[in-house]
């Protein structure tokens, strides 16, 4: 990107062309796009791989596939929906399918040192923070989510996200008890954090989905995105009202109100995930 900003094209011409010889030296079998873009598509093809499959195909990337499986296959209501049908489509086994998480042993040493010195051992974490607007609840609702959380369960709140998030962050806390650590932990500190916590509360985002991996008790409030419902485990759970202009996606018709979430109360997430969490032993 910085070569073509730049406009030195020969140079990009023989960068690519190196990647594309390192690519194809491995011999590849089989490539997997999953995206479905054209940007994941074209570096799929560089790849020479003798078989290459997209996961549903955009912007004219399935020009560069040999087979496209739709995203829309199998039961959309369950968690990695696209991903089982794919790995069915494979003649893969799906019986199993969990979501898994690595990390490393420094990380999970910097978490713990991190919650023992500043917050404690036990506490909630909250994931308020995503791209879009419209996929965001409101700094009263979590506001008031965080302090009746420390109320019922006498635990800290622990508000988790990027460094872009910072000053949003900034704002949500203000004369709040929130411990904020936006844009103070790498990624893997913060699914860290999230595994050693007794429970998350977020919105669509991927630190949201690591309450998942992680299988701490985890709610996630959906608006203007189609939700997986079923998570596959008893611990998480989704809100999602499903209100007839949802899902909107990118192109919100409500004016701003977001009313998809604007009805999901702090009174019923509270309701919902103290039937998930447990106060620590």
């Amino acid at each position: 990107r910085k070569l073509w900003k730049q406009g030195k094209l020969i140079q990009l011409n023989r960068q690519i062309r190196q990647l594309r010889e390192q690519l194809q030296s491995e011999n590849f079998d089989l490539a997997l796009d999953l995206q479905g873009l054209l940007k994941s598509g074209y570096l799929t093809w560089l790849s020479g791989a003798k078989k290459r499959i997209g996961l549903g195909a955009s912007e004219g990337s399935h020009l560069l596939m040999h087979q496209i499986i739709s995203r829309d296959g199998g039961d959309q209501d369950l968690i990695g929906s696209e991903y089982r049908f794919l790995a069915d489509q494979l003649d893969y086994d799906t019986s199993n399918f969990e979501m898994n998480l690595g990390v490393s042993a420094d990380s999970l040493e910097s978490a713990r040192s991190l919650s023992q010195k500043s917050f404690g051992e036990h506490y909630f974490v909250i994931c308020p923070f995503t791209t879009r607007p419209q996929k965001h609840w409101f700094d009263d609702y979590w506001q008031t989510t965080a302090l009746e959380l420390k109320k019922k369960w006498g635990l800290p709140v622990l508000l988790l996200g990027g460094p872009a998030d910072t000053e949003a962050a900034n704002e949500l806390c203000r004369g709040t008890e929130i411990v904020n650590l936006s844009g103070q932990t790498s990624l893997q500190e913060a699914a860290a954090l999230i595994g050693q916590s007794q429970g998350l509360i977020g919105v669509d985002t991927g630190l949201t989905h690591m309450g998942h991996a992680m299988k701490v008790p985890t709610l996630a409030l959906f608006g203007s995105t189609r939700p997986y419902l079923k998570t596959g485990l008893a611990s998480s759970k989704v809100i999602y009202l499903g209100l007839h202009c949802a899902p909107c996606r990118r192109k919100p018709t409500c004016g701003g109100s977001f009313d998809c979430l604007r009805e999901i109360t702090p009174q019923s997430v509270i309701e919902e995930f103290s039937l998930l969490a447990k106060p620590p032993t």
